[in-house]
């Protein structure tokens, strides 16, 4: 037996390849996530999560991470909204609500409906090589709630859902999760006090939380966040009542996870600790091995995973509007225009900016 509904499926290439359409078709997963290897151009791009959206008979999950700045995973084709950072800096409302609604815009017009972002760290490294290098909105718990929380409302005006990460403290790690496990000694109540405050601030307004690779050895000596019930189910849902929230991993194919648990375990571990969804952005051969490993789980644990996923769908998700190459124009204009304002730089050397 297969269960591949509690799944988040990277596509290999620009085009849905007929070996994964087959794969799509007999999975069923609860979406796809798409990356810069699948962007050539706007209507390819659109073409293939139409395609994708033929395989289901519901609306699927099609994610991408669209922060702005280094992570534009449609920089091939359209430019890219000035950074966190740089807005931040900026501190001006009405060009955070451009760079959120017009990026907005654009995913709508891709055929995207959910998008992974606001990053809601707090910046504690600034020299610290951890994948947050220019991504986090500050230090500050109120700037950060009023910064990614106004960026995060006009995303949502334009009907594409948003997901907070990466909780409970991505900006803490000391390293890449990307190459290695990160680990943190921070106790539940110095999050508390920092942290997780932008998370819980925003909390009505955010659709979906994603979990961090990072270890917390005062909270789960044993396990990341990412497949931590300790994290998940204790003090994300129970703790902080985040119980019908859309919850999900990061990637698993990073080396956080990947040097240490194989293909299998890492998502029964996921489910088990209380996440509803399990990336696997690159790996996808071993999305029947994900699926197979998910069937073994108890099926009352599977099914809040999928009632949370299915009210997701119907409540959060919606259609794409109809393509038209005008409206696409005039809003890469004006995003250009707005990334014209601002002088930026990438010297990030993290992978997350490379996908």
């Amino acid at each position: 037996m297969m269960d591949g509904s509690l799944l988040l499926l990277g596509i290999q290439g620009p085009e849905l390849a007929q070996d994964e359409a087959v794969l799509f078709t007999k999975l069923q997963p609860a979406g796809y996530i798409l990356f810069s290897r699948n962007i050539i151009s706007a209507g390819q791009t659109r073409k293939l999560t139409d395609d994708l959206r033929s395989l289901h008979s519901g609306e699927p999950l099609i994610a991408i991470d669209q922060e702005g700045g280094r992570v534009s995973r449609i920089a091939a084709i359209a430019p890219a909204a000035p950074s966190a950072p740089a807005l931040a800096a900026r501190a001006d409302y009405r060009k955070i609500a451009d760079a959120a609604a017009l990026t907005g815009e654009l995913l709508r017009l891709l055929g995207i409906n959910f998008n992974l972002a606001p990053v809601l760290d707090l910046d504690h490294l600034p020299e610290t090589r951890n994948a947050l290098t220019g991504r986090s909105w500050g230090r500050n718990p109120q700037r950060v709630i009023d910064y990614a929380g106004h960026w995060n409302r006009w995303l949502r005006k334009q009907h594409i859902a948003s997901c907070g990460k990466h909780f409970p403290a991505g900006g803490r790690a000391v390293s890449d999760p990307h190459h290695d496990l990160p680990f943190c000694p921070a106790t539940i109540d110095e999050l508390l006090r920092e942290d997780v405050v932008p998370f819980t601030a925003l909390m009505p307004e955010l659709d979906a939380i994603m979990l961090a690779h990072i270890v917390f050895s005062n909270i789960d000596p044993d396990f990341p966040a990412s497949l931590s019930p300790r994290v998940i189910r204790r003090f994300l849902r129970d703790q902080l009542g985040f119980d019908r929230h859309l919850v999900l991993t990061d990637d698993l194919d990073m080396h956080a996870i990947a040097k240490r648990y194989g293909r299998g375990e890492d998502v029964k571990l996921a489910i088990t600790a209380g996440n509803d969804l399990a990336l696997i952005c690159h790996e996808t051969g071993s999305a029947e091995t994900a699926a197979r490993a998910i069937a073994e789980l108890p099926h009352w644990m599977t099914e809040d995973a999928r009632d949370r996923i299915d009210r997701f769908r119907r409540k959060k998700l919606h259609h794409p509007i109809p393509w038209s190459a005008a409206k696409w124009e005039k809003s890469c204009r004006e995003l250009a225009a707005l990334a014209a304002e601002f002088d930026e730089s990438d010297a990030s050397e993290s992978p997350v900016a490379r996908y």
